[in-house]
């Protein structure tokens, strides 16, 4: 947990130290109280994991079902209003900012829910639905609502999210605020 914390730090600038982040952040609290609530959903008692996914949502504002597999340092910036749907499946070191569904596009059982990739950004309220795939190291600006796959070091927004920006392999690790490149030029 202690590596989630430092990531958090490292990319939010506003926060100020670690005791900050362990009781002021409520993506830090939605993703531990998720990983206890995993945990009960693995061993089968999903009643346990659904309550405290409910107290998890009530105290955090957060929604993340328990059935969802979450990688390493998942960092949910601000946080409220994000819907992690059952068979999303989060990578490592992945950034979500508020307001953002991963959310699925059918009512049959299986695979409804979008796949992240590790190191991606997703800007604030972007909507990301069905079971598609978002590539590794790409960018959802803000408001985008994605319901293709992404391929890996790409940048998209839009409604629909459209390819904007094919990345740099090398340098795609920058932070890009909300998922949207700082180099864009949006006088034009």
């Amino acid at each position: 947990m202690f590596n989630l914390i430092k990531s958090i730090k490292k990319r939010d600038p506003a926060a100020n130290n670690y005791l900050e982040i362990i009781l002021l952040y409520p993506g830090l609290h939605a993703v531990c109280l998720h990983r206890i609530a995993h945990l009960f959903w693995i061993i089968k008692l999903n009643f346990i994991a659904k309550i405290i996914a409910y107290i998890s949502r009530i105290l955090t504002g957060i929604e993340i079902h328990p059935a969802a597999k979450i990688g390493k340092n998942l960092f949910i910036d601000h946080g409220l209003g994000v819907v992690i749907g059952e068979t999303s499946i989060i990578g490592n070191n992945v950034l979500i900012y508020h307001g953002v569904t991963l959310g699925g596009t059918s009512l049959k059982k299986g695979k409804r829910h979008p796949t992240i990739n590790d190191d991606v950004i997703i800007g604030a309220g972007a909507k990301i639905l069905g079971p598609i795939t978002i590539g590794k190291q790409s960018r959802v600006g803000a408001n985008a609502v994605v319901t293709r796959n992404v391929e890996s070091f790409t940048t998209v927004m839009g409604i629909p999210a459209k390819v904007i920006k094919k990345n740099d392999k090398k340098n795609n690790k920058n932070f890009t605020p909300y998922g949207t490149p700082v180099d864009l030029d949006f006088n034009n």
